[in-house]
């Protein structure tokens, strides 16, 4: 059984990137079993454990750099001296090889960002409240290359059947987007199915990012590989991780 996905995407060989499953970790009960969050109230021996078993099994160059989330439009720039803990952000970008950046879903959007020469990459935490917020707008800007040199990734997240959503949500996209509209479809008073995949690849488009791919998991339905927060409600959180391979000429 596998333990983690890995983007089907064009990205030079030098761009490491993963999002893994909720198989293969030490956690027990609502968490089992790979849950790398240490706010979800599982055994701190056993995160501990099981972030441990990250850095081993995907052969981590250095430590990630978790972010506290918040469901804001923050980003953090790695490059500057993150030594401090963690980090209240929902996302993080570099261009320095072998810093790790990742972000933890269970449920909401992991986005990872790279550019087509392989010197910047990104990972983003896209629950609504940040689309709405204008994450993806913020983590676009953060690259130096034209927007139509990016690739993204859109990793397992709720899916479109699944994510009912109050009219509060629909119009908080409507306000700024009319046309996302088409994003929602009626599924009684005042509810609406959201698809957040659809949202993030119209955001990431008006920002002149066309190469997206992924966008075809829902953590909600697929139970034996993601944990869901909507759910399950008590449970852990998969992590989706990006970074720029050490090599000679970036030395």
């Amino acid at each position: 059984m596998k333990n983690w996905l890995t983007p089907d995407w064009p990205a030079p060989a030098h761009i490491r990137a993963y999002s893994t499953l909720r198989h293969q970790g030490v956690s027990q009960g609502a968490w089992s079993s790979w849950n790398l969050a240490t706010h979800v109230h599982d055994s701190a021996a056993h995160v501990e454990q099981n972030r441990e078993l990250l850095v081993s099994a995907l052969q981590l160059p250095s430590e990630p750099v978790w972010l506290d989330q918040v469901h804001s439009d923050r980003m953090v720039l790695l490059d500057d001296d993150v030594s401090g803990g963690n980090l209240q952000a929902d996302g993080s970008f570099t261009r320095h090889p072998a810093r790790v950046c990742v972000v933890m879903t269970a449920d909401c959007l992991p986005v990872l960002m790279t550019n087509r020469a392989g010197t910047e990459v990104a990972a983003v935490h896209a629950g609504w409240r940040g689309l709405a917020a204008g994450i993806i707008e913020k983590a676009v800007q953060c690259f130096q290359c034209p927007a139509e040199d990016m690739l993204v990734w859109l990793g397992p997240a709720i899916g479109p059947g699944a994510f009912e959503v109050g009219d509060d949500v629909r119009q908080a996209f409507m306000q700024t987007d009319p046309m996302t509209d088409s994003a929602f479809i009626a599924s009684g008073h005042d509810k609406y199915l959201a698809d957040i995949y659809a949202l993030a690849k119209r955001r990431l488009q008006a920002m002149g990012v066309n190469a997206v791919y992924g966008g075809d998991h829902c953590t909600v339905t697929e139970v034996e590989h993601f944990y869901s927060y909507r759910r399950d409600h008590e449970t852990g959180r998969m992590a989706s991780l990006i970074w720029i391979e050490a090599a000679p000429f970036f030395s």
